[in-house]
């Protein structure tokens, strides 16, 4: 550009050239900030999102001001200062175009883990509390990156501080390993998504509940004692998880009824199947059934299939078809064995 400015002749003087083709920078830089801002805004509006628009936003004036340092740092080689001056001059120009863009980059980071964590969220479950947390990580990334750029424009030998921070690292990844083992739990928990805010799992046939939050460090779940366990991801991550919730929120349950020989099956099996459908909790479709499964010792034995609305209501359902059960079969003289012995004694 300067060399333009003076191939025009519009002035001898080299100082007057660098100003005028700092102008033209300035005047550049504006016509692209009205390009990003006008033009490519309008592209934007046909997207569903506005994550676009907010990316602009935090980009556009980065652009505007960097177009101006770069005139300015050429404007400086064009009227070539000493080696001493154009590297301290560039170094600072070129630090500004760093702590600018890492700014940016900051911006744009939050914007996009905001909008991910929210998508990720409406799937799996996971808590929006954790945003601030990736925000810090990401932001303290982008920040190292941004001073590593910075000490090697000031021709600074980053090596060794990369070695210590080599060794630093290693010293608080043993020291913080128990931490470390759940984020990356945590970390496979939302990339497999077993479970989500609100199902009914069982971790190793042990821990039964609710789930009401997913965080990075641990998950938590309540039982329906109304208890509250907190479990580490890295945990999660090597059970055995039951959902009870998934791929339908209906859950079977399984009674079984034991009749005495000589009982009416048919009646049995029609006795069992109209508690069952006066009972609310129980779905219609699909109905429920009732299968004869064996001969036993004393008794035949059967069981009573039905499906509940969700997992929370299994143990108070059970409960009632229970108690029906035995009221109703005391009215029709249905009899339910236990087992007796006969004990004979002969005298010798």
């Amino acid at each position: 550009m300067t060399k333009l400015i003076e191939s025009l002749n519009i002035s001898a003087s080299p100082y007057i050239n660098a100003i005028l083709s700092i102008i033209a920078f300035i005047v550049i830089a504006k016509i692209v900030d009205l390009f990003v801002d006008r033009v490519l805004r309008k592209f934007t509006r046909f997207t569903k999102s506005d994550i676009d628009d907010k990316i602009l936003d935090a980009i556009h004036r980065p652009i505007y001001f960097t177009i101006i340092l770069i005139g300015i740092v050429l404007a400086i080689a064009y009227l070539k200062p000493s080696q001493k001056v154009i590297f301290y001059a560039d170094g600072i120009l070129y630090s500004i175009m760093a702590v600018i863009w890492t700014v940016a980059a900051v911006k744009v980071s939050n914007i996009v883990i905001e909008d991910a964590v929210h998508k990720v969220s409406d799937v799996t479950g996971l808590s929006k509390d954790i945003i601030p947390l990736i925000e810090n990580v990401s932001k303290i990334a982008i920040i190292l990156a941004s001073l590593m750029v910075i000490l090697s424009i000031w021709k600074i030998n980053i090596t060794p501080l990369i070695a210590s921070a080599g060794i630093a690292g290693a010293a608080i990844a043993l020291a913080a390993k128990d931490t470390i083992a759940n984020f990356f739990g945590g970390l496979s928990v939302f990339a497999d998504k077993p479970f989500k805010i609100g199902d009914f799992i069982v971790i190793d046939k042990v821990d039964r509940g609710e789930v009401v939050s997913i965080g990075i460090r641990s998950t938590r779940i309540k039982t329906l004692d109304d208890i509250m366990i907190t479990i580490p991801n890295a945990i999660i991550a090597g059970s055995k998880i039951v959902n009870e919730s998934a791929p339908t929120p209906n859950l079977r349950v399984r009674i079984p009824v034991n009749v005495a020989y000589g009982s009416d099956i048919d009646l049995v099996e029609k006795t069992l199947i109209d508690i069952a459908a006066r009972n609310g909790n129980i779905l219609d479709d699909p109905a429920p059934k009732v299968f004869f499964n064996a001969f036993g010792e004393s008794s035949l034995n059967l069981e009573l299939l039905c499906w509940i609305k969700e997992p929370a209501l299994r143990l108070r359902t059970a409960d009632e078809i229970n108690r029906g059960i035995y009221k109703r079969f005391d009215e029709l003289g249905i009899r339910i064995p236990f087992p007796q012995r006969d004990v004979h004694i002969y005298q010798g």
